[in-house]
Parts: C-alpha cells; sequence; structure tokens
C-alpha cells in the first residue's frame, strides 16, 4: 500500500524495512526528518537510536555497529558529510557495510539549506583519504529513494563497503506517494562470519584498516579494487528517456533529470529532436552508455546540474571513446537556484553550448 511521504520518511522507513536496527546520526538541515523519524520508530522495531555528540561520532558508531555485524546508517547534509570523510575511508578500508545518505544543501563552507548537486565530486572521486569507492545511488523520485535504500543495505553486504544514497534538499522534503519494499526478518539475514560480535573461545576476530607492511598494505588495495571493479560489471544502472533517435541529449540525475523530462517534451513539442539519459548510479558511471548515445548519432551532449560543472566531466570521459566528436555543455544553476524545464529548453534552443556555467 502506497504511503504519502516525504523523501526523508521514505529513506527512513525503507531502512527498517530493509532490517537497519542501528541509525546514528546528528541535526543538519535539509535531512533533518530521517533522525527525527529514526528517534521513535526505531524503538518501535527494537533497534537503537543515537543522537550523537557530532558527525564525527555518528560514522565512528556506525563503524562499530557495522563492525559487529549490525545493518547501520548514518544520514547528514554536506557539511555533516565533510566531517564523517575519515571516518568513511576507514569503514571502506575495514570492510564493514553501513549505508551513508547525504541530502545535499548549497556551497562550499556552511553554505545555505537549499537543494544543491555539489557533492558529486566529494560522493563519487572518493571524499576522504586513500583509494576507496563506494556505490552512490541517486534516486529521482520518493518511491526510486525508498527502493534504492532498501537496495544499499543488501548491496553493502554483498560487498563489505559502506554505500550511499545521494539526495538533495528537494527530494528529501518534497511529499509523494510511495510504497515501501517488504520488511525483512531480521532474524532470518545471513549471519556474517566475518564480524568482530564476541568470539566466545573461538577464533579472534579483528576489524580494522592498518597495515604496516607496503606488501600486505598493497595486496588489500588491490582486493579492494578487484570489489570496485565487480561494482562496474554488476551495478551499473541507468534510464533513458526518449533518446532513440535523440541528436540532443540531456545528462542529468536525481531532481534535476525530472526538470529535463518536461524540457525533452517541450524540445520534442519544438521539432528538436531531445532526449535525457540519467545515471541512477554515479558510482559506477555508466560511461559506455554515453558513447553508445555519440555513435548512433547523438551530435550534442548538455550536463544539467546543480553545480559549477562536476558532472561534465564524467560525461566527457564517457564519450571519449566514442567514434564522433559530439559537441558537450553544460546548463547549471548553483547556490540553491533551481532550473525549470522552461529555462532547459531555452538554452538548448539558443545553441549557445558552452563548457562554462557562467552565463
Amino acid at each position: 500500500m502506497k504511503q504519502l511521504l516525504k523523501g526523508n520518511e521514505a529513506v527512513a522507513e525503507a531502512a527498517i524495512a530493509a532490517g537497519c536496527r542501528c541509525f546514528f546520526g546528528y541535526p543538519i538541515t535539509p535531512q533533518n526528518e530521517i533522525p527525527e523519524y529514526m528517534s521513535w520508530r526505531m524503538k518501535e522495531v527494537g533497534g537503537h537510536f543515537v543522537q550523537a555528540e557530532s558527525e564525527v561520532s555518528a560514522i565512528n558508531m556506525v563503524y562499530g555497529a557495522g563492525g559487529a555485524g549490525a545493518r547501520a546508517m548514518t544520514s547528514s547534509s554536506s557539511p555533516g558529510v565533510s566531517l564523517k570523510q575519515e571516518g568513511i575511508s576507514y569503514i571502506a578500508g575495514a570492510e564493514v557495510p553501513c549505508v551513508i545518505v547525504n541530502m545535499m544543501r548549497a556551497g562550499p563552507g556552511l553554505g545555505g539549506i537549499q537543494p544543491s548537486q555539489s557533492d558529486y565530486f566529494q560522493a563519487t572521486k572518493g571524499g576522504g583519504h586513500g583509494d576507496y569507492r563506494m556505490l552512490v545511488y541517486a534516486p529521482s523520485s520518493v518511491q526510486e529513494a525508498a527502493d534504492l535504500t532498501y537496495k544499499a543495505f543488501f548491496r553493502a553486504d554483498y560487498y563489505r563497503n559502506p554505500v550511499m544514497i545521494l539526495g538533495d534538499g528537494m527530494l528529501g522534503q518534497m511529499m509523494e506517494p510511495a510504497q515501501i519494499p517488504v520488511a525483512v526478518d531480521v532474524n532470518k539475514l545471513p549471519k556474517k562470519s566475518w564480524a568482530a560480535s564476541g568470539n566466545n573461545g573461538g577464533k579472534q576476530r579483528v576489524i580494522n584498516s592498518i597495515f604496516m607492511n607496503p606488501d600486505t598494505l598493497e595486496a588489500h588495495n588491490a582486493h579492494l579494487t578487484k570489489k570496485y571493479e565487480e561494482m562496474k560489471k554488476l551495478d551499473t544502472m541507468f534510464e533513458h528517456y526518449r533518446t532513440d533517435d535523440a541528436e540532443v541529449v540531456l545528462v542529468a540525475y536525481g531532481i534535476v533529470a525530472r526538470i529535463c523530462k518536461a524540457a525533452v517534451d517541450m524540445l520534442r513539442d519544438g521539432g528538436i529532436k531531445a532526449g535525457l539519459f540519467r545515471p541512477i548510479t554515479l558510482f559506477p558511471f555508466p560511461y559506455g552508455e554515453l558513447a553508445k548515445l555519440s555513435d548512433n548519432g547523438a551530435e550534442t551532449f548538455v550536463s544539467v546540474e546543480l553545480s559549477c560543472g562536476q558532472l561534465i566531466e564524467d560525461v566527457k570521459l564517457g564519450l571519449f571513446d566514442s567514434k564522433n566528436r559530439p559537441q558537450v555543455g553544460v546548463f547549471a544553476r548553483v547556490g540553491g537556484n533551481v532550473m525549470k524545464p522552461e529555462d532547459v529548453a531555452e538554452y538548448i534552443k539558443a545553441g549557445r553550448i558552452t563548457q562554462s556555467w557562467i552565463k
């Protein structure tokens, strides 16, 4: 049965359905509904909620709970996620599964509480230190926020790796009908033989990420990299919208992709063969699909984003191996401003495609 939920509420409820029983967080707008919701729902399902004294404490609590075998989660918004970066790197290095939610706000610095996509580099390129990566899901609706959050816990366990849900203030605050996935029986989840859950006289289990011998650390990095390569083969997700004969392809994710769908329809009504390509996983990014679109006749690609030309860098990488050399541009609004479909359509109609977001 569908319920009318905010994006933040859908994320929280889907996490519980997926078996999350440990949540650690700290207040920051525009994700505050997630810890608020968890503060009472966790008690109802026999879980544990802690409002930590800081974001640094919260991510390290996730490290501890995840290392003990629990399905654990934290959430925050942009500067709060920055404070978690060291812990996220430690978690990835120690191969501890968990889910991290970032409902992005405008920056840099303290910035503003309006929606943004300016944490793209931080999320997809490894915002903390070291050679680590994590699956990054970018939902574009409340329903998808629920579905991808639910999926994230299973993929985190599969890879023994953190997974990020990358939303924004608009997605977190908007309300839509959504159906929460069927709840798992936490007692029937597979046991984690690696977890430090109390050995009771058995084999000692140590969860850490320190390797003082260079050869040992190099081998560990090679092991982690194999996981990331497997993610590229198994977990790349994307959506095409009216791209079969598109000559102009808009590339957008999250809430902006919804705006671009309306822009594509406007352009089509005006006789311009436009389409939308939406990456659902930002890591791994579906590079090969962009090259296919170029080889099939698309002549212009425009990255539409709420950041100062971050997404466009992956668009360019995706087109690098295409047989053709299409025109590539960016249309952006930043600082918490959000473009309208009419703005995107007018940019395409004007034909002044540029790689600078500054007009």
